[in-house]
């Protein structure tokens, strides 16, 4: 199989990828196309089908494993596939395995690290809470190992929510090391469960597409919901402490503007906030440059840093 990530211009392929979207458009001069995101487990590339209605172009859905015959061509700097032959490909004929993008870490290494924070939350109620979720929820814990954290941007990948949030309580935990203005007990467990809404708003692999809860609602919402529901069937949980925990859930995207129903007014939501944008971005610089190869020049725009990107200079080469 012909991974996405080992493209390259110029390439003619004939293999099999998941079709993730679909979408019949019209040129400016009415002539009717097809764009289609085809993927594998290394990534993602955008395909045009110019001739829809030709021959040898069969019919598919989205969420089909198709075979496509294509030209690799640049537009804009990235990629494309100009498809001339697409056909619906049957069942034996590929491993489902080889389309979902994975994180290269082990999953049960990280989940071993992640739960082992739990023990160092102090707090009986906030312990508790922790454990309620990532020890005794069997059900909760199997689908936040498989979740991404994104439908795509960052972290969009089996593991990739455990593997984001592994990574935002770890900046946490430094964090309340180096200032201790800190409750590090709050800032651990809002950190561990600013995500966990994620689980609910996402659908599983291979869809890995907004539920109508995360199209309504929103991941910040339903884990704010969440962490309410259980602190109502823990006896004697403070409720200034379940209100101090809530906001740091309500505020991590920091703006209004990103999401957030509030903005920070806690030192722990703050800092909560700078963690998560922290891993977000940094991650994304990572699977840019991973997309980019063996590129060293200029990739082109950023949306999210508004700015032209490249790697620097190896002085070590």
């Amino acid at each position: 199989m012909k991974y996405i990530e080992t493209l390259k211009e110029g390439e003619r392929i004939s293999d099999i990828y998941l079709c993730k979207h679909k979408q019949a458009l019209v040129t400016k001069n009415g002539k009717p196309y097809e764009t289609v995101i085809l993927q594998d487990k290394t990534g993602t590339l955008d395909a045009k089908i110019w001739e829809p209605n030709s021959a040898g172009i069969d019919d598919f859905d989205v969420m089909d494993y198709v075979e496509v015959m294509a030209d690799i061509t640049s537009f804009q700097g990235a990629l494309q596939a100009n498809v001339k032959r697409v056909r619906k490909a049957s069942e034996g004929e590929y491993d489902p395995q080889d389309f979902l993008p994975t994180s290269e870490k082990n999953v049960e290494d990280m989940y071993k690290e992640f739960v082992s924070y739990i023990d160092k939350v102090k707090n009986p109620y906030l312990n508790k809470l922790l454990k309620s979720f990532y020890v005794e929820d069997a059900e909760l814990i199997k689908k936040f190992k498989f979740h991404s954290a994104a439908k795509s941007v960052h972290h969009g990948f089996v593991g990739g929510l455990l593997e984001h949030s592994l990574s935002v309580t770890k900046l946490c935990d430094y964090y309340a090391q180096t200032y201790t203005v800190l409750n590090r007990d709050l800032l651990l467990t809002a950190a561990m469960l600013h995500d966990v809404g994620k689980t609910w708003e996402l659908s599983a692999f291979p869809v890995n597409d907004y539920t109508d809860d995360g199209q309504l609602l929103g991941h910040i919402m339903i884990g704010a919901e969440e962490i309410s529901y259980r602190i109502r069937g823990m006896e004697g949980f403070p409720a200034k402490l379940a209100s101090e925990l809530k906001h740091c859930i309500l505020a991590h995207h920091g703006e209004l503007e990103y999401g957030s129903p509030k903005k920070p007014a806690l030192a722990e939501a703050v800092a909560l906030n700078l963690a998560d944008n922290t891993d977000a971005k940094m991650q994304t610089i990572k699977e840019m440059f991973h997309s980019a190869g063996d590129n060293n020049g200029w990739l082109g725009y950023n949306r999210l840093f508004e700015s032209n990107f490249r790697k620097s200079t190896n002085y070590n080469d």
